[in-house]
């Protein structure tokens, strides 16, 4: 087997690119390189900070064979909750809407735990950088008091369905989660994916992935959940199998200086999954079509 036939024509829809506020292994422009030289088809831009359908744009008139796709994550940095910023990203092209990250109420929740021996991530230390600096962040809840989406959430799902992009749930938590992905359908979001569903902070049993997968959305797997041991690969296998191909996409969530490429990373992801027993052609709809028909393509 030419595990390589795996992830031709794939797009990874989860990658850590460089000009960015954190440290990164690649810029987009190897990132392109890499991309066409794999024989896959394209990747997402994630920033935690800011909006990167301009990158995309410019990588695609760089490098043709590479389609790189523009996205926006709702974190302060882009105002938060903000409609008119996700508006103005939809117009410039950006195809996927990440709902809060790290400046989710639930993510920093889950970081900032009160452990003084952890080690914390990058984009925490920039948190406290910023605080000494007397810069607070606000942090993020997209539920009233009552259990309601907030206004503004409504708002930026109604622009996610009038331009038919892709929402992401981010890093809130799951009562938010489900309440976002119930209200979306609602007001006709027609692509919904679910972030990393076995990260720690994200992790869904696979009962209440049935759930969501009942509410249209796809399951998101990415290899350095369990590549860094976030979570036992057989514990990732068995999501998959469980929910099904159908219902999953494969990406990486790489970009860290020490780790692999992403290319690299999803190339291994196909691979053992391979090894482990899924067909050529079940993994192929996790890499290719799967994240195909979220891009319209």
């Amino acid at each position: 087997m030419d595990y390589k036939e795996l992830i031709k024509g794939a797009y990874d829809l989860h990658v850590h690119s460089a000009p960015d506020v954190l440290p990164r292994k690649m810029d987009d422009i190897e990132m392109a390189q890499r991309i066409k030289e794999s024989g896959m088809a394209g990747y997402a831009i994630k920033s935690h900070y800011f909006c990167t359908s301009e990158r995309a744009e410019l990588i695609n008139k760089l490098y043709p064979d590479c389609d790189a796709v523009g996205t926006i994550t709702l974190n302060s940095s882009v105002g938060g909750i903000n409609p008119t910023a996700v508006e103005m990203a939809a117009r410039s092209g950006a195809k996927l809407v990440w709902f809060p990250t790290c400046d989710s109420a639930h993510e920093i929740a889950h970081v900032f735990d009160g452990n003084p021996n952890k080690k914390l991530p990058y984009w925490a230390q920039i948190i406290i950088q910023m605080k000494e600096a007397g810069i607070q962040a606000p942090v993020i809840h997209i539920l009233e008091e009552d259990g309601t989406l907030k206004k503004p959430v409504m708002d930026v799902l109604d622009i996610i369905a009038k331009y038919d992009m892709i929402l992401a749930t981010g890093h809130v938590s799951h009562e938010e989660a489900f309440a976002l992905v119930k209200e979306a359908k609602n007001r006709g979001v027609k692509k919904i994916v679910v972030t990393h569903v076995d990260f720690p902070t994200t992790y869904y049993t696979v009962e209440e992935q049935k759930r969501f997968v009942e509410m249209g959305a796809v399951m998101e797997h990415c290899y350095t959940t369990w590549a860094t041991g976030k979570v036992e690969f057989e514990v990732t296998k068995e999501m998959i199998r469980e929910i099904g191909p159908a219902n999953c996409i494969l990406a990486t969530d790489l970009g860290q200086k020490t780790a692999l490429y992403p290319d690299e990373g999803l190339l291994e992801f196909a691979k053992r999954l391979y090894d482990d027993g899924f067909t050529a052609e079940e993994i192929r709809t996790m890499t290719v079509d799967n994240p195909r028909a979220l891009l319209g393509k």
